[in-house]
């Protein structure tokens, strides 16, 4: 590799780390110049100081509502999103703004509940009844408010963790009806919308925008892909390990961009798993025909994997994540897996420079934890990499309880390596300690979460 790619390298990098603080503060932005339409509008009327109340309780509803409109976009999988941004920080971002905006609507209905039941001088309880028995969009803004209520109460830690997925998932639907039902009072209660005017117009630009991304790349495009690739199993082989890898077939499929590393969302749309989409990783490299991957039994879904029959057509969002080469910021590589996360890092083995060093470590409880070992092993043989397969029971680090260490021990000069991280969440976290007490930029270092 010459000095010229490392420095390009560096350089693209450079200008990814903008895209996720860019885009934070875009919504800020937005949210800041629907406050400022708000107070233009010459509806407020501030009579009294406690008038400033009833104020603050409209801006912090304009706030809300870019949050939440920030939500739907999130989780359109746009795919300019997608890949600048990448699936972890959308992730992150998506939880962090979605606890705010839940937060701040249900601050903006108490104030303006208080208010307007302090303006007519009744109690709370009657100001509720009288506006939900008043119009139709005001109910209907009263029963998003209890979707929300819904919504905030799973997303907390505790509860989350005793949910399973697919309920969890369920329940955050409601955000969408939550948004629904606010959206009429916005538009026919909220002064500053229902006589038109600029205001009007920028709020129906955000409404249009979020919603048209969120139909298009999440109903269209998935349903359009299916008529041109034709994509359909067309193999299923039973690992010795438990896992499965599935091999799907189709026309095109370089079209999808797909890169060694990256994830989808698969769907197999036979008469039992049609409904459920879950993101698996590939693990072999994409080509114009084919796609692969492999799947550890967990779940009911997983288990029953192995029982696909094949010519089962195949629904694939994505890719989704920036695993992948094109994160690279300097001269090397270290690919860590454990685990099925083994999966995307023999995918990305395919796509190696020989001229680079690389090493590989794959840590197995036994040979009963080893999936595609045979495949890494003759990748690696292959390409010239070092392999370091770590056998044996967990110590107090990531390394066997046997072999205790670290990335130092196992790779020469890692501090100058890009370090790839794929495996069990606790296990993945110690290794990327190890690798920034080793000197590891943050940059440099790589890892997709697939959290919830």
């Amino acid at each position: 590799m010459t000095a010229t790619v490392e420095r390009e390298r560096a350089r693209e990098g450079e200008r990814r780390d903008w895209w996720p603080d860019g885009l934070e503060a875009m919504i800020w932005v937005v949210a800041a110049i629907g406050v400022a339409l708000m107070l233009r509008s010459g509806s407020l009327q501030i009579a009294a100081p406690i008038d400033l109340v009833y104020t603050l309780g409209r801006a912090l509803g304009i706030v809300a509502a870019v949050l939440l409109l920030t939500q739907v976009l999130l989780v359109s999988r746009a795919p300019y999103i997608e890949r600048s941004v990448g699936h972890d920080r959308t992730t992150a971002l998506h939880t962090r703004l979605g606890t705010w905006a839940i937060i701040l609507m249900l601050t903006h209905a108490s104030i303006i509940t208080g208010m307007s039941a302090y303006y007519d001088g009744r109690g709370l309880l009657d100001q509720s009844i009288a506006t939900f028995t008043s119009a139709w969009y005001l109910a209907a803004a009263q029963i998003a408010l209890t979707a929300f209520l819904a919504v905030l109460a799973t997303s907390i830690a505790i509860v989350r963790r005793r949910l399973r997925y697919e309920r969890w998932h369920l329940v955050h639907v409601l955000v969408y009806v939550g948004i629904a039902g606010a959206v009429p009072h916005q538009f026919l209660e909220g002064s500053t919308f229902r006589d038109g005017g600029p205001a009007w117009w920028f709020w129906l630009v955000l409404y249009a925008f979020a919603f048209g991304s969120l139909l298009v790349f999440r109903f269209v495009q998935p349903l359009w892909r299916l008529a041109r690739h034709d994509a359909r199993v067309s193999d299923v082989t039973r690992l010795p390990d438990g896992s499965v890898s599935i091999t799907v077939m189709g026309r095109d499929l370089d079209a999808l961009g797909a890169k060694s590393g990256q994830f989808m969302l698969w769907r197999f749309l036979d008469r039992t798993r049609w409904r459920e989409a879950h993101p698996f990783s590939l693990s072999a490299r994409p080509t114009d025909t084919s796609l692969r991957l492999t799947v550890r039994p967990s779940g009911d879904f997983t288990r029953e994997l192995a029982t696909l029959a094949v010519g089962t057509r195949v629904l694939a969002e994505g890719p989704l994540g920036v695993f992948t080469h094109r994160a690279r910021r300097g001269r090397g590589l270290v690919l860590v897996a454990a685990g099925i996360g083994i999966t995307p890092i023999r995918a990305m083995l395919e796509d190696c420079d020989a001229s680079e060093p690389c090493t590989v470590i794959v840590r197995v409880s036994g040979a009963e934890d080893a999936p595609l070992l045979d495949e890494v092993e003759d990748l690696v043989r292959r390409s010239g990499a070092d392999l370091r397969v770590l056998r044996g029971p967990r110590g107090d680090g990531w390394t066997p309880r046997d072999a205790p260490g670290g990335l130092a021990d196992l790779v020469e000069e890692v501090g100058g390596r890009d370090v790839y991280i794929c495996g069990p969440l606790a296990w993945a976290d110690a290794v990327e300690a190890d690798a920034r007490a080793c000197g590891v930029p943050p940059a440099a270092v790589h890892r997709e979460r697939f959290a919830w």
